[in-house]
């Protein structure tokens, strides 16, 4: 690029990057609201919840990174338009395709960030956290304790801790179980979770167990630690479900039988691929919908509202459009040629009105007889 392609490249960039920053943002900050649960309910920590959070960010690419494009390169046109700095480029003799070169490669730049997400990033990041929200519902830590409070389990079980420290240790356990009329009782100073040839246990140390005979007499057992089993509390038969978004480009092209069973038709999966391939094509459009919406007309005084929102409503038209394909394909597999065809059809309409506006349009026959010198 040239000296001036370069300055118009950083000045578009940059509050393109603000907006994409800025939506990322709202998009972390919904999804801090939404994991809140994990801390308030699961007893987790903040980590945790910083990790499921920006594990989500990846999914979201796709509609934040388009958005950010469009609105960013509005803000910096139209500010480059009020100070006169695309005339003063103009008249240093740049062309039409030299003008919005700099945006064009931004977009395409966008589109390959895009692209490596969808295909790369997102699935992996998708997976990691679903496998830490499977641990976070398995974890026997959450189910069987809270700090403070009297928590029933399955078959009878009912569990108490004073404290949870940090590392995990269990602080005055006490343990209730109800087998029909039979009543067992255990309690411990300390206690921890963990597992034995694959099984789940709770060692406890310092405490005593207590039961009533059949002859109604009450039994105690004094001990200094003791292994408890957990295995017939606790089901291990639980298995990872993943999701079309979890799974990664070759088995959405090509699922096994188990994986469609499991997670969902063949239609829906390819539908899902084809998403992830088609969406960066929208960075396309929508950088020549900005284009369009700013350099697509004479030079505007008053401002180019009008403009900018028949271009936002276009692109946000399309936007909605494409979501529709997108869930049509599910059903109806010969429309995913569509997720390719809009976008693409959008961006050459945008284009095409972006270079009609700067041919000059005839006149009329009419307009020419009256313009001819009248003889006196």
């Amino acid at each position: 690029m040239t000296l001036i392609q370069k300055y118009l490249f950083r000045q578009i960039s940059l509050p393109v990057l603000a907006a994409c920053a800025s939506l990322a943002g709202i998009g972390i900050l919904s999804q801090t609201l939404d994991q809140l649960e994990i801390i308030v309910e699961r007893g987790q920590s903040v980590w945790v919840l910083l990790k499921l959070t920006l594990l989500a960010v990846p999914q979201l690419f796709s509609v934040i990174l388009p958005i950010g494009l469009f609105v960013g390169a509005l803000i910096a046109l139209t500010r480059l338009q009020r100070e006169q700095e695309l005339t003063a480029a103009y008249a240093s003799g740049m062309s039409r395709w030299q003008m919005i070169a700099p945006g064009a490669w931004l977009a395409v730049g966008v589109a390959v960030v895009m692209l490596l997400t969808n295909v790369v990033i997102q699935p992996w990041s998708q997976r990691t956290a679903r496998e830490q929200a499977f641990s976070i519902r398995t974890d026997l830590a959450a189910l069987l304790v809270e700090e403070g409070r009297f928590v029933q389990g399955p078959n009878g079980l009912t569990v108490y801790v004073q404290q949870i420290e940090q590392n995990g240790l269990l602080k005055n356990l006490f343990i209730y179980i109800q087998n029909g009329d039979e009543v067992t009782t255990w309690d411990a100073s300390e206690a921890r979770f963990g597992r034995v040839d694959g099984q789940p246990v709770l060692t406890m140390k310092q405490g005593s167990w207590q039961q009533y005979s059949s002859a109604g007499v009450l039994q105690q057992l004094v001990f200094d630690g003791y292994v408890f089993p957990l295995g017939q509390y606790v089901t291990d038969d639980q298995k990872i479900r993943y999701k079309p978004a979890d799974l990664w480009m070759g088995q959405l092209f090509n699922p096994t039988d188990a994986l469609v069973r499991d997670t969902g038709s063949r239609g829906e999966l390819l539908a899902e691929a084809h998403s992830r391939l088609s969406s960066p094509l929208y960075a396309l459009t929508a950088m020549a919908m900005a284009l369009t919406a700013i350099l697509g007309g004479a030079f505007s005084r008053t401002g180019y509202s009008a403009r900018i929102a028949k271009a936002s409503g276009a692109f946000l038209l399309v936007r909605v459009v494409g979501y529709a394909v997108v869930a049509a394909s599910a059903w109806n597999g010969w429309l995913n040629v569509f997720q390719y065809v809009l976008p693409i059809v959008a961006t050459a309409v945008a284009l095409r009105l972006l270079f009609r506006a700067l041919k000059p349009r005839k006149a009329s026959r009419l307009s020419l007889t009256r313009l001819k010198v009248r003889p006196a």
